[in-house]
């Protein structure tokens, strides 16, 4: 499926949503997310910069998993990487804050 052509995070966020539908995957997702934060916290707290290392584990490993053995779709990472960045953190928080916006798929 061609990804259309996004020029804003607002316009993008719905399509990131609609390619996150299954729980686990946002789980992942989520798990991933919490990683990353735990583990740069860590490096500044102790200041060992080691644990920057693994952010590409938490950010993209748990992710990949989910897209590919849950949501069976391509991350659109690789098309729009700032706007997925970004759509990671507020996925991230609107699960936190217990608030899951199911876009329906097309």
């Amino acid at each position: 499926m061609e990804v259309p052509r996004y020029t804003s995070l607002k316009a993008f966020y719905p399509f990131y949503l609609s390619e996150h539908q299954h729980p686990v995957s946002r789980v992942l997702h989520f798990s991933g997310t919490s990683l990353i934060a735990l583990w740069i916290v860590l490096a500044v707290m102790q200041g060992n910069a080691w644990w920057l290392l693994l952010i590409p584990v938490g950010g993209y490993g748990f992710a990949w998993v989910g897209h590919y053995f849950f949501e069976r779709n391509r991350p659109a990472t690789f098309q729009y990487p700032v706007y997925s960045l970004a759509s990671d953190f507020l996925l991230w928080w609107d699960l936190l804050r217990g608030r899951e916006a199911f876009v329906p798929r097309k």
